[in-house]
């Protein structure tokens, strides 16, 4: 366990364990660093890994702003604070922006990989949007939100899986408005635009891995904003495929980071 400090002031938990080559894990929305239990003991096999509480996320403070940029510039704090070189760095959901706006800044890393979370934002409003009045009403009302939303997700994540996630996932309304109010106040256009914008400066290589299907058109997209992208496609493994299907995720992080290292 240990601690970092954001230039903002703002106090960052992480937990370290195993060995060898650096592999920082950034968690998804409303979850904490223990969403990766299950496949922390093959991890630790073959890498050094740090797994990040994001701010307003685990044991990390309640600190906003909570955009990408900033949750980003807390990955950097704890890479600075553990004196990393080069990490792999992985992200699911939420982590999955945050960790591609770590890389497009030109924080340090040997390769970025994102779980499940297309960065075309405006696809993503899209399908939000409809839960936005229930999202910012009562308590019982966003809570019934984010039972929809990750009832929607899960796929074929097993049933006693959602159940621990749902133990550990903590749910606050402020967080969680501060990190999706600007996509509620933003065009899908503009949202486009600043996910580009956000990416543009990655120029390692650069994993997007879905469990659904993101579309005909991502992978040229993408490819178009990071040249050194890779869309991979796991069909019907939800937006779990690292949990649906471990030992095939800890086999395919193996197989790209011996291309890096």
């Amino acid at each position: 366990m240990g601690t970092a400090q954001t230039d903002g002031g703002a106090r960052i938990e992480y937990g370290e364990s195993g060995g060898g080559p650096a592999l920082v894990l950034v968690h998804g929305i409303t979850e904490n660093r223990h969403a990766w239990d299950p496949i922390l003991p093959a991890l630790e096999e073959r890498w050094g890994v740090v797994a990040i509480d994001l701010r307003g996320h685990g044991e990390s403070e309640r600190q906003g702003p909570y955009d990408p940029v900033t949750m980003a510039t807390d990955v950097r704090a704890v890479v600075d604070d553990l004196g990393l070189d080069a990490p792999l760095v992985v992200g699911h959901s939420l982590g999955g922006v945050v960790v591609s706006a770590y890389g497009g800044a030109g924080n340090p890393s040997r390769g970025i990989v994102n779980i499940d979370q297309p960065i075309a934002l405006g696809g993503f409003k899209d399908a939000l949007e409809p839960l936005e009045p229930m999202l910012r009403g009562s308590r019982e009302d966003f809570d019934t939100a984010i039972g929809i939303i990750f009832e929607v997700l899960d796929g074929p994540l097993p049933a006693a899986e959602r159940e621990r996630l749902t133990a550990l996932s903590s749910p606050e309304q402020e967080v969680v408005l501060g990190i999706w109010g600007p996509v509620f106040d933003t065009s899908a256009e503009d949202l486009d635009l600043l996910a580009a914008d956000l990416s543009g400066g990655i120029d390692v290589p650069y994993l997007s891995l879905h469990g659904t299907d993101p579309g005909d058109d991502y992978s040229d997209w993408l490819r178009a904003i990071v040249p050194s992208s890779t869309v991979e496609i796991w069909p019907e493994q939800g937006h779990y495929p690292h949990l649906t299907d471990p030992d095939r995720f800890v086999r395919r992080l193996a197989e790209l980071d011996a291309t890096l290292t």
